[in-house]
């Protein structure tokens, strides 16, 4: 049956989001409903039966959950070809590349993502499932800042043993292979919970071994998070397990308290509101918008739950009656379809969220899997950054690319198309806070940024952020192209030859430059060129010195009709006004040969 491709009747696939030795992830259309689903498909494999029944087992008990914050699963087929289970597609983002993309989440964030686990977890353990591999990349957060358990893949009826999980997160039970219970996924998500507050995950260590021990015999690092919220460490995180809170409603309870009297009673609806920032940031990954079901703007912009209520929670409904139809209602609203000699093998359990490669299956290793290329595309993307001391609301545009070669390209291509406006948030932040002081009113400054693209793929991919809003040294343009076949930065100095870098090679760009400027030979548009001044000091030097090219004093922006440069103003003598306007020179690429490698004139001028 190697040969055979088994699809569960009923669905239409729309693409296939992953695939492996073990079988397969799609996500796939409702045929009466229209309804997006997704479907993991587990290849058959002789003599596993017990583990098809373990399988099914599992999943009537999950079929059993009804809770907003946990995902779905509609229906467990079995045949003679292998197994699939059809579940809720959910439309979001992993909280691990929420974390990859912003670092950590402010408190109110982290507190609403933390409750809305213990939500779920509880809902879980009352059904008797401990999902015992409780992390970032099996939460999703959606446009509206809902969060939603995913990937019960290891999950099991609670008291069972057995060494499982990841070890970042994992109990001391769990290390020692004891029995795990609901109190082994609140130690997991007060792990997660740290991480997302401090940018950091609560133990590191270079080995299995640090691990372990700094696990089973380190305090809890309650001093991550801040003071009103080192109790929930130090309780969530506690050695024993009957030393921790009951159960996951019972910490769920605990945690409202906590956040009320440290944040005021609107804490999770800010809360809820910055993790839906978070998320929107990456709109263009989420999976019904990467399938184009769903428009990238519509979530980017909010959309009222139009995408983040309708498209997830929607499937949630329709599909929660029509994925099911067919089936033997089992657990309370699973439909289970078995078959004759069905036999597979046991591997990832597998949902759909968005990450580095746009829709992904959850496997062991986290790493998302791309199956088949797409073209090139660039899509909007936007977040808005709440900050405090000085309280401050940053909001930043900025570009997704989608359709490179691997998923880890992507994600790192993506990485560095951010990184200039990310670090311009946090600098801005300590740019308007030496102005106003840490306690002072920034009411009247609300920071922007916005971007414009120039060349964009095949090859290369240059980006331009205009910035406002900032003081001192946070009102310049930011730049920064990528190569897209690596995923890396390409700096001024990489795009240059080797002569230009040199004191002469300098020298001849900088009188092409003037040859090409504003009225004058001026490289600041209306101010006459301080070499034309009897009084001018030049700056550093009446032309651009090699380090001005090799430390990235000159910027460049790659556009379809030439390079823009951006000369260091104040080292050639012009006002500070210049040095602000930042005005860029266009030269065309016939007229840069010399100057920049040949690969970069290739990789600027091809076409798709």
């Amino acid at each position: 049956m190697s040969g055979t491709v088994w699809r569960v009747e009923g669905f239409t696939e729309i693409r296939e989001l992953g695939a492996g030795a073990h079988g397969r992830v799609v996500l796939a259309r409702h045929d009466t409903a229209g309804t997006p689903v997704a479907i993991k498909y587990l290849n058959r494999r002789d003599g596993d039966e017990r583990a098809v029944a373990r399988l099914r087992e599992e999943a009537v008990m999950l079929g059993r959950v009804r809770d907003p914050h946990v995902v779905r699963l509609y229906r467990f087929v079995s045949g003679e070809h292998g197994a699939a289970l059809v579940m809720e597609a959910v439309n979001g983002v992993s909280l691990r590349e929420i974390l990859a993309e912003h670092g950590a989440l402010a408190p109110e964030a982290a507190l609403t993502v933390l409750k809305g686990s213990l939500l779920g977890l509880a809902a879980a353990h009352s059904a008797g499932v401990v999902h015992r591999d409780y992390k970032p990349a099996n939460v999703v957060v959606r446009a509206d800042g809902l969060s939603k358990l995913i990937d019960f893949g290891i999950a099991g009826p609670a008291g069972d043993g057995g060494r499982s999980g990841t070890p970042a997160y994992m109990a001391p039970e769990q290390w020692h292979g004891e029995p795990a219970s609901p109190a082994t996924d609140v130690y997991a998500a007060t792990c997660v919970f740290v991480e997302c507050v401090a940018g950091r995950r609560p133990f590191t260590g270079g080995d299995l071994g640090t691990l372990r021990r700094l696990h089973l015999t380190e305090p809890p690092p309650a001093g991550l998070v801040p003071e009103p919220l080192r109790p929930l460490v130090e309780q969530g995180m506690a050695k024993d397990a009957a030393d921790r809170p009951g159960s996951a409603a019972e910490f769920a309870a605990e945690l409202e308290r906590a956040a009320r009297t440290a944040y005021g009673t609107d804490w999770e609806q800010r809360g809820l509101r910055i993790a839906a920032g978070a998320a929107t940031a990456l709109a263009a990954l989420f999976p019904l918008v990467a399938a184009g079901l769903a428009p990238a703007g519509a979530v980017a912009a909010g959309a009222g739950g139009a995408v983040g209520t309708a498209g997830a929670a929607g499937a949630a409904g329709a599909a929660g009656g029509a994925a099911g139809a067919g089936g033997v209602a089992a657990g309370g609203g699973l439909a289970v379809v078995t078959g004759a000699k069905a036999a597979v093998a046991v591997a990832t359990a597998a949902v759909v969220a968005a990450g580095g490669a746009g829709v992904y299956a959850v496997n062991r290793n986290d790493e998302p899997q791309r199956t088949a290329p797409v073209r090139v595309a660039v899509s909007p993307a936007s977040y808005t950054r709440e900050l405090t001391r000085p309280a401050l609301s940053v909001s930043v545009r900025y570009p997704r690319v989608t359709g490179l070669r691997t998923s880890a390209i992507e994600a790192a291509a993506n990485k560095a198309l951010r990184a200039p406006v990310d670090t311009w948030v946090n600098d801005v932040h300590t740019d308007i806070g030496s102005f106003e002081g840490p306690d002072g009113s920034a009411e009247q400054y609300h920071p922007s940024a916005t971007y414009r693209v120039g060349v964009a793929g095949p090859r290369l991919m240059s980006v331009r952020y205009d910035v406002r809003g900032g003081q001192r040294n946070t009102v310049y343009p930011l730049y920064v192209t990528v190569d897209l076949g690596t995923g890396r930065e390409v700096t001024t100095a990489d795009m240059l030859t080797a002569r230009t870098a040199t004191l002469e090679g300098a020298k001849s760009l900088t009188l092409l430059l003037e040859r090409n400027a504003f009225e004058g030979g001026s490289l600041c548009k209306d101010s006459e060129p301080p070499w034309r001044r009897s009084d001018s000091s030049y700056g550093e030097g009446r032309y651009l010195l090699p380090k001005h090219i090799t430390e990235g004093g000159l910027r460049m922006f790659l556009t379809a009709r030439g390079a823009e440069f951006v000369p260091p103003h104040w080292a050639l003598g012009y006002s500070m006004a210049c040095n602000r306007n930042s005005d860029a020179t266009l030269l065309r690429y016939d007229q840069l040969r010399g100057v920049l490698r040949p690969e970069i004139i290739q990789g600027a001028t091809a076409r798709s």
